[in-house]
């Protein structure tokens, strides 16, 4: 089942796909609108949302009412006193910078040899979303680059230098693998109302250390996504998300998202992805660890090798000895800092064009990926049991056209496919990070940009949202900006 029409209701495909086209019908009739010609839904329409107290508990009870710079940070309400201590810890480790060994710290050295970091936060500021380099000097550290090579069987596969991700620094004694160079060139273009819009496509070249091109190499750049609501997303069950599949589009609506099955690299057992761009890791824990390791040079329990390479001599001599530089239990208050970060609330809901742009939203079909409601499974955590949540994704890949696919697909992949993203927050991002990039690698430079992105599956939609008039499509913006 599905559970993307405007009242967050369950429903098979079939049924979802008549109701929108009811919906969508009853939008092109003069007798739906306030006004012939302005877009505006009438009341009949709202009343299919449900009541503005529930819109606003995007995280229900893991829900808090801060819409400033720290919105991203709080922790979810119904913590007893020593959950709020473990979140606090939790929170100094993540914000902490590691340094090299051996240090006069106890227990926060261990830097490289190769980083692209040296803290969670340096990427995830504030809790928040990251953005690529505005130029060759800026120190933005939210953008890392996936690498990999075509071997002779004609397979993807780690770069026998670079390995899996590109770590542009490195210790002393150590070279760094080199830098990432962005050229960017202005695809105009037009609304049918003849409203220009141009979108940024960026090329990503990479160059070692002296500056000369590394040649060969396949990319896939990711920026840093926000953490808020994590813990919610990893305890919806998987029998729901499976629910939501439609592998083969049965009901026919161009969409056909499908479950990514990986390894948890905790238990070795397969399970079903959640996090990161592609799905690639099942639960927090596992994305936290993979982090430390590839980001920050950091080993662990679960990941206790450094990301050299055999052809990296300098890398592999300057690595520890094999124990572990964060323990379980730092390990742990990571990620119970992480599983316990709140959802900011909606905001401006009950706004005539917040209501409208939400039904527009769902007409337009955009809840056939970004389902509205998912609700949790049972957890020992107040917060995260049984809940009702509005994080507008599926948890699943869709095929996102040529436009957004990038040269590397990871096994169990295709080019192109992508987890939809989570929506809540995305309003928040400019007060809490000073910026507006979207997408998979931040190249739409506004949520409006972000949508004209969308192809493959998500085409019908972008074409649907792009045919109605700007004041509609205002709407549609402002309804994403209350999330």
């Amino acid at each position: 089942m599905r559970h993307g029409s405007p009242a967050g209701r369950a429903r098979h495909p079939a049924g979802r796909a008549v109701a929108i086209g009811a919906l969508l019908a009853c939008s092109l009739l003069a007798a739906c609108r306030d006004e012939p010609g302005e877009g505006t839904v009438a009341g009949a329409g709202r009343d299919e949302l449900p009541p503005p107290a529930e819109l606003r508990r995007q995280g229900g009870a893991g829900t808090v009412a801060d819409q400033g710079a720290s919105a991203f940070a709080q922790p979810m309400p119904g913590l007893t006193g020593e959950q709020r201590r473990d979140f606090a810890v939790g929170n100094s480790f993540f914000n902490q910078n590691w340094v090299m060994a051996p240090a006069s710290t106890e227990g926060r050295d261990g830097l490289g040899p190769l980083f692209n970091a040296q803290s969670c936060s340096s990427c995830h500021f504030r809790d928040g979303r990251g953005r690529p380099p505005e130029d060759a000097e800026d120190p933005e550290r939210g953008l890392l680059v996936k690498v990999g090579v075509v071997g002779p069987d004609g397979e993807v596969g780690p770069h026998p230098v670079l390995g899996s991700q590109f770590q542009d620094r490195a210790i002393r004694d150590v070279a760094s693998e080199g830098s990432v160079r962005i050229d960017i060139e202005e695809r105009p273009g037009t609304y049918p109302d003849g409203t220009p819009y141009s979108l940024a496509a960026p090329t990503y070249r990479l160059v070692d250390p002296d500056g000369t091109a590394i040649d060969g190499v396949l990319v896939s750049p990711r920026v840093a996504p926000a953490m808020i609501g994590v813990g919610l997303l990893e305890n919806v069950p998987e029998a729901d998300i499976d629910a939501l599949t439609d592998p083969g589009d049965a009901d026919g609506d161009g969409v056909s998202g499908r479950a990514r099955r990986v390894t948890d690299p905790a238990t070795g057992q397969e399970a079903l992805g959640r996090f990161g761009w592609t799905a690639a890791m099942p639960t927090i824990e596992g994305q936290s660890t993979a982090a430390f390791a590839n980001d920050i040079g950091i080993t662990s329990s679960i990941v206790p090798a450094q990301p050299c390479t055999a052809a990296q001599e300098e890398c592999l001599a300057a690595r520890d000895g094999g124990v572990p530089e964060v323990d379980d239990a730092k390990v742990d208050r990571v990620v119970f800092y992480s599983r316990t970060l709140a959802v900011p609330a909606r905001r401006d809901v009950g706004d005539d064009d917040d209501l409208d742009g939400q039904l527009a939203f769902e007409e337009a079909g955009c809840a056939s990926c970004h389902t509205s409601q998912l609700t949790t499974g049972p957890s020992d955590l107040e917060p995260l049991d049984g809940q009702v949540i509005r994080p507008y994704t599926d948890l699943l890949l869709h095929d996102m056209g040529p436009g957004l696919a990038d040269d590397l697909p990871e096994p169990g992949t295709e080019p192109g496919e992508w987890r939809t993203p989570p929506l809540w927050g995305i309003g928040l991002v400019e007060t809490v990070n000073g910026h507006t990039r979207f997408l998979h690698d931040g190249r739409a430079r506004s949520i409006e940009e972000a949508i004209l992105w969308h192809g493959g599956e998500a085409q019908g939609a972008r074409d649907r949202f792009m045919q109605l008039p700007a004041s509609r499509r205002g709407q549609v913006l402002s309804f994403l900006e209350s999330l």
